[in-house]
């Protein structure tokens, strides 16, 4: 019977256990110590290595079975016989003491690293993503930093000089480019480089969340930099706001920000897909009724609005909207900035920094549109202008910043717009979040709790909505490979719809307080965006916890 089981190997001290596979004395431990507290950055399994305390072989061994990998000598010629530059770039293997040395099966799909400290999860989390973007998975092995080392000595002797600059700025490209790839593989919608005090920190926003992916050392940071600026046409030598884009890569387009802060340059990349699909509405979350959808898009004379905070979809609902309306013997022409997906058969036009949305809507009413798409409604002068269009038989649609559906009036208002204008015109406001889907693949069945009923009671009480609860389930999120671990996939609408009918329309006009334009609404079937989020949870299509984080209610 074993001392102890593997269960507990990680958590007992290195030494104790090398004492325990008779492999060193306590003396050793002890002339260890002292050895460490004149070397400090060397950990402890390197030590007892160098002072050759114990044979290489045994000690590699007993490493790798205490931390749960394989070990692995790496002899001085690795450079010479394996391509290891070809998977891993040369400076991320000499800071971070990894080495790429051969594959573990025959297809060629999985590289076995040796790893000096495999015990550094950010490494290995780095390591991990640059082998991901070119689809291998990695099998790991323990290694001493100093056979590393030694590696790159006789390559810098081969090479005659200090391979550190030249080989930094060639493996910087192939770095931001494994980060790109990575986050469109990962479905990323952004990408954000951020220099921080001592390392620049890099994030994917995946569902609406950031996610840490990895860290750049500080010495690489102005790499990264002018390698960003020179893909993405910004002024190598401005610091400070910019404004870029990277058109390298085939299926998406790319637009870049930089803004300067304390501790540097920060970027934000944003993903934007070529020629996606447009989901349908009904895909997006929307109510799974022909009738209310035409009811609330199908119209002239009038303008619709999507009301929402900033990176909540509302760009994708308007695509989706014209997906549902678009047909040969209509004239649709959008005004975008940017135009962020090209769709066969609409007119779209995108707003340059000479022509505003209010002067390409002018010239748009002489061009026999049907229906006008305007990205957003941001200034009085497009907002009267837009409202003229509907008021001379186009339909408009458009986007405007709001928390719901019913403060876009307030926010027309505020914009200039008079209640007469807003009242004869407004047909139409659809409000909506974004929360994230349950994974289908690893979401777990369960009960829902005594708090979770009270809190569909509560809000089916206070909108007069019946949600039957009657031996349904719920579901939690768990977290698999196709997620990211993170127990969602995508994200879906919770939408709310303000249909304006003569009665509203006359309580516009007449300025009454946006509390009786609420209270009449309710009474005409309007129903906030938690009540659709709410049955959403009951459709075990998101959790209650996401509801909570994105709406409050």
């Amino acid at each position: 019977m074993p001392i102890f089981d593997n269960s507990s190997k990680k958590n007992v001290p290195l030494g104790v256990y090398l004492i325990r596979k008779n492999l060193i004395t306590e003396r050793d431990i002890d002339t260890a110590l002292a050895y460490q507290k004149e070397h400090p950055e060397k950990r402890i399994g390197e030590i007892f290595h160098t002072l050759n305390l114990c044979s290489d072989e045994e000690l590699l061994k007993a490493l790798g079975e205490k931390f749960g990998y394989k070990h692995y000598i790496l002899p001085k010629n690795t450079f010479e016989k394996f391509p290891c530059g070809d998977y891993i770039p040369y400076d991320t293997m000499r800071q971070h003491k990894v080495v790429p040395f051969g594959f573990a099966d025959k297809n060629r799909t999985t590289i076995m690293v040796a790893f000096a400290d495999p015990e550094n999860e950010n490494v290995k989390r780095r390591i991990e993503l640059i082998l991901m973007n070119k689809n291998l998975k990695m099998d790991i092995y323990v290694t001493f930093a100093s056979y590393v080392d030694a590696m790159f000595v006789e390559l810098d002797k081969q090479l005659g000089r200090s391979t550190e600059y030249v080989v930094a700025g060639q493996d910087t490209t192939q770095l931001v480019d494994n980060v790109i790839r990575s986050a469109m593989n990962k479905r990323a919608s952004d990408i954000h480089f951020e220099p921080m005090e001592n390392r620049m920190r890099i994030r994917f926003r995946i569902d609406g969340d950031l996610i840490e992916v990895t860290t750049i050392e500080k010495s690489k940071i102005d790499y990264v930099v002018g390698r960003l600026k020179a893909i993405s046409g910004m002024h190598q030598e401005k610091r400070g706001n910019q404004d870029g884009e990277i058109n390298a890569y085939p299926d998406f387009n790319i637009r870049v920000s930089s803004q300067e802060n304390i501790y540097g340059e920060k970027f934000v990349l944003r993903l934007l897909r070529k020629n996606s699909n447009i989901k349908g509405l009904f895909e997006l979350g929307f109510p799974n009724d022909d009738e209310i959808i035409r009811r609330s898009f199908d119209r002239r004379n009038c303008i619709a609005m999507v009301a929402a905070p900033t990176g909540e979809g509302k760009t994708t609902t308007l695509y989706s909207v014209m997906k549902f309306l678009q047909k040969p013997s209509i004239n649709i022409t959008t005004i975008e900035d940017p135009v962020e997906i090209r769709v066969p058969g609409l007119n779209q036009v995108q707003v340059s920094a000479n022509v505003s949305f209010a002067d390409h809507l002018r010239t748009i009413l002489r061009q026999d549109p049907d229906i006008i798409l305007v990205g957003e409604i941001r200034d009085k002068e497009t907002a009267e202008i837009a409202i003229q269009a509907g008021q001379t038989g186009h339909f408009v649609l458009s986007t405007i910043h709001t928390v719901d559906a019913i403060e876009a009036i307030t926010r027309l208002k505020k914009l200039g717009v008079s209640s007469y204008d807003i009242g004869s015109v407004l047909a139409t406001v659809i409000a909506q979040r974004l929360v994230r889907r349950l994974c289908s693949e690893c979401k777990e069945e369960r009960d829902f709790t005594d708090e979770e009923r009270h809190e569909f009671e509560v809000i089916g009480n206070r909108y007069d909505v019946k949600f039957n609860l009657e031996g349904k389930k719920t579901y939690k999120a768990v977290g698999c490979e196709h997620c990211n671990n993170t127990g969602f996939y995508e994200r879906i609408a919770a939408v709310e719809i303000l249909n304006v009918d003569d009665h509203l329309q006359d309580l516009i006009v007449a300025e009454v307080p946006s509390t009786e334009i609420r209270k009449a609404a309710y009474k005409a079937g309007y129903r906030p965006l938690v009540c659709d989020a709410f049955q959403k949870v009951l459709d075990g299509i998101t959790t209650i916890d996401e509801v909570k984080k994105k709406l409050a209610y």
